[in-house]
């Protein structure tokens, strides 16, 4: 056993000296190992950490430019939500302002058919009246001023134009209708009604170009007052039936004084210029000059395209009103003689005078119809091709996606019509009211 032991341990030592080497090797070599492996591994771990600072910055890097990209794609969102919205408010005030428009001018619309349906009757009736019941005609006469004048009373107010009543053809009316229901046996003032109305008031309708326009109240309430008097009075001298037991005063009147008449209405006609100077051009005349007020003489004056505008013009301005009232006068006796000398006494020329201021005032409706009427609906059918056009400019500016039919993110196309419909059938009216 010790033999074998020895035995054994004579192997054993050399062994273990060989175990013991090898193991001692292998330690060396894994000192080598951690040597290399603690080199690379610091090595490594450096280019770790710098590649982790690169992929950290182009990380960061990454996140600027999508969150830049972000602002500004929420920028564009932002912007186009708002110009979406401004156009909304700016179609809804459209829209309103169209509505508000259209109720006015169906108002104004409805106005002008009332106008226009009174105008047409009226002629109609006094022709009717004129040939079956003449002695009719100073009532028709009383109850159509009974209307208009309040109405235009009313018109002229509002529009601070109420100086305009204080005229002569106002004065000359309320003197009609007094004569035919209150004094009627008055010689004096039938004379002076009659020369009146035959003189400044019917030939008001040439000076100043009054138009028989039916559907515009203001134009037929002038016509009415200008041309309805010396009708009723015509009728009244001529072609009223038994006209001396309704009005006496023709019966001292088989024929008119001359010298008489001119004086008698020359008369009258001072009592409303020393009155009309007083109260408009003396006592309100600050109103007047500072232009809060309107008179018929400072209406001519600023009219330069009027001949009497542009003979006032030329006279001094401390001279320019008595040269006024002077000319009124010389003009109101001047268009009186017709009707002292012929008018009065011929039945066949008092109707010839009366077609031929009623010509002159369809004659001027007519121009108004075609050339002022006509030029503003051109000058609206032209702001409306304009406009269009406008809107046509503006949508071809606009992004590329929307004009291309396409959407941004969830929201629908917007289409970006230009309506050439619309606009070609505006050319064929714009050509045919040049053609006008």
């Amino acid at each position: 056993m010790e033999a074998q032991m020895a035995g054994m341990g004579y192997f054993s030592a050399p062994f273990e000296r060989f175990i013991r080497d090898e193991a001692s090797d292998w330690a060396g070599a894994f000192t080598l190992l951690d040597t290399m492996e603690t080199y690379f591994d610091s090595r490594i771990d450096l280019l770790q950490r710098q590649i982790q600072k690169h992929s950290d910055r182009l990380k960061m890097k990454a996140e600027g430019a999508l969150k830049k990209r972000a602002q500004s794609g929420d920028f564009f969102t932002e912007n186009f939500d708002r110009e979406i919205k401004n156009f909304k408010l700016k179609v809804s005030g459209r829209m309103q302002s169209l509505v508000t428009s259209w109720q006015s001018a169906k108002v104004v619309r409805t106005r002008e058919k009332v106008s226009f349906f009174f105008g047409v009757m009226s002629v109609l009736v006094s022709a009717l009246l004129f040939g079956m019941a003449p002695d009719w005609i100073h009532v028709a006469y009383t109850l159509q001023g009974l209307y208009l004048l309040p109405l235009r009373a009313y018109t002229y107010k509002k529009r601070l134009w109420h100086y305009f009543l204080f005229d002569l053809c106002y004065y000359v009316t309320i003197l009609n209708f007094i004569y035919i229901w209150f004094l009627p046996s008055s010689p004096a003032l039938f004379v002076a009604c009659y020369c009146l109305s035959h003189g400044s008031l019917a030939s008001a309708v040439i000076t100043w170009r009054n138009s028989l326009v039916f559907h515009d109240s203001d134009k037929v309430t002038s016509l009415f007052i200008h041309i309805y008097a010396p009708f009723t009075f015509t009728v009244i001298r001529h072609f009223y039936p038994n006209a001396q037991e309704r009005f006496p005063a023709l019966a001292q009147l088989p024929h008119l004084n001359p010298g008489q008449a001119l004086l008698l209405s020359g008369v009258i006609y001072l009592i409303w210029q020393l009155l009309y100077w007083k109260f408009v051009l003396v006592d309100r005349r600050t109103k007047i000059v500072s232009g809060q007020r309107t008179t018929s003489f400072s209406w001519l004056l600023n009219d330069k395209r009027g001949k009497i505008g542009q003979m006032i013009a030329k006279v001094r301005p401390e001279r320019r009103v008595p040269s006024f009232m002077v000319g009124q006068f010389v003009y109101s006796i001047l268009t009186e003689l017709p009707a002292v000398y012929l008018l009065y006494d011929s039945p066949r020329w008092s109707g010839t005078f009366l077609i031929l201021i009623f010509a002159v005032s369809v004659w001027n409706g007519g121009g108004y119809y075609i050339e002022v009427f006509g030029r503003k609906f051109e000058r609206e059918l032209e702001a409306l091709r304009n406009e269009l056009a406008v809107n046509n400019h503006r949508s071809g500016r606009s992004s590329p996606s929307l004009t291309d039919g396409g959407s941004i993110g969830n929201s629908p196309a917007i289409p970006t019509t230009s309506l050439p419909s619309l606009d070609a059938e505006l050319n064929p009216l714009l050509d045919d009211k040049k053609e006008l």
